[in-house]
């Protein structure tokens, strides 16, 4: 009987799941759950991107893209980036469009990891950057943000992790799952501390149009020291509410993309050649649609953090993303206890915060892209939940 313990590697089998999927699953299997636990926007894709990928496939606009994908859409987003974060990139050599941001994140890490090297990693933060890094043979270096900076990176806290080798920084704001954001001050403090190194950025902005309360994002790769440093990872997803349609872009100095390109090409190809044309409709016509639903995620925003400071739940502002982050510590519960308690005696599914890191010990992430009703029930029954367990 062959022995499939010798044949996968243990790279692999030693990453551990996702924990957000562990509770999204245990919910799938139970009725009557309301759940905050998935970072999908709940409103439709706008109706001028779904007739514009119809248009397309009735034409049969069905075929590969050039690997870059298709030249119209690189246009579009070295538009996109410029008008918004106010940086420059060449549709032609510093533009890939990929599946997905996460295609992005996987393959920048593929093409400069090597056995040894050091990614530093701030958390908690999303699931994908500690295992691929793993899988690549490089060795996480954990940063454990905390709440009292907003869980922000600071320059002390960089600087005391960069060795010889350390080969990049992941600065993944606005952030899933703190919602925090990083401002100009806050990046031209790491620049200071990154500008004598071969040290490169990696900087995943697919919540980038997702802030709030006066904010607005500011890209690394708008900072003059670090533009030449820096890769950024965007997509459609969030912001177009285009989540199925995988679709994301990564854009950077050509001497990396190139190398990232080259891996796409044998390891994917393209992306849907559908979705390429739907995004370019996005970009060129969707910002009152973008508007509108970040209005309401607004509104969202503020009545799920009162919600929680109401039931005695800390919850500091999230600037940026979907998701309010709220400690638990007055329980006595860990993270894992709580939401699995919540979740079988209330039907309420929420994330433990050590599903992004151990230093998320004490929080859970809750999503509010849901609707104002669905959360007004969540915290009714989370309410309930916290006098039952007094």
């Amino acid at each position: 009987m062959i022995d499939y313990g010798k044949i996968l590697t243990g790279t692999i089998t030693g990453v551990k799941w996702s924990g957000i999927r562990k509770f999204f699953d245990i919910a799938n299997t139970m009725e009557g759950v309301i759940s905050l636990g998935v970072g999908e926007p709940d409103f439709p894709t706008p109706w001028k991107i779904r007739n514009c990928a119809i248009n397309t496939l009735q034409k049969g606009k069905t075929r590969y893209s050039s690997n870059w994908g298709l030249a119209p859409l690189r246009s579009e987003i070295s538009h996109y980036l410029n008008r918004k974060y106010n940086i420059s990139y060449s549709p032609e050599s510093e533009i890939l469009v990929t599946v997905g941001g996460s295609e992005a994140i996987d393959a920048c890490l593929r093409v400069i990891v090597e056995p040894g090297d050091e990614i530093i990693i701030p958390q908690p933060s999303y699931v994908c950057y500690e295992p691929i890094t793993q899988v690549c043979g490089g060795v996480p270096v954990i940063i454990n943000t905390k709440a009292e900076n907003d869980f922000k990176v600071t320059a002390a806290e960089l600087k005391e992790k960069i060795t010889e080798k350390t080969k990049a920084l992941i600065l993944p704001y606005p952030c899933n799952p703190t919602g925090a954001i990083m401002e100009r001050k806050d990046l031209e403090e790491l620049s200071e501390v990154l500008k004598d190194t071969n040290i490169l950025v990696i900087s995943d902005e697919i919540y980038s149009e997702l802030t709030f309360g006066g904010a607005t994002h500011v890209s690394p790769a708008s900072i003059d020291s670090l533009y030449e440093r820096t890769v950024v990872i965007n997509g459609f997803s969030k912001a177009f509410s285009m989540t199925g349609w995988r679709l994301g872009f990564v854009c950077g100095p050509e001497p990396i993309i190139s190398q990232i390109t080259k891996l796409h090409q044998f390891a994917i190809m393209c992306a849907p050649t559908t979705s390429q044309y739907a995004a370019i409709e996005a970009l060129k016509s969707c910002d009152e649609e973008v508007r509108e639903m970040m209005e309401e995620y607004d509104i969202r925003r503020r009545i799920i953090v009162k919600g929680f400071n109401d039931l005695g739940l800390t919850c500091r502002e999230p600037k940026g993303a979907f998701y309010a982050f709220p400690s638990i510590q007055s329980t006595g519960l860990t993270s894992e206890e709580f939401c699995e308690k919540l979740l079988y005696s209330k039907k309420v599914a929420i994330v433990p915060g050590t599903a992004f890191g151990d230093s998320g010990e004490g929080f859970v992430r809750a999503s509010y892209c849901y609707s104002t009703e669905h959360i007004n029930e969540a915290l009714e029954r989370i309410g309930e939940f916290l006098k039952e367990i007094k």
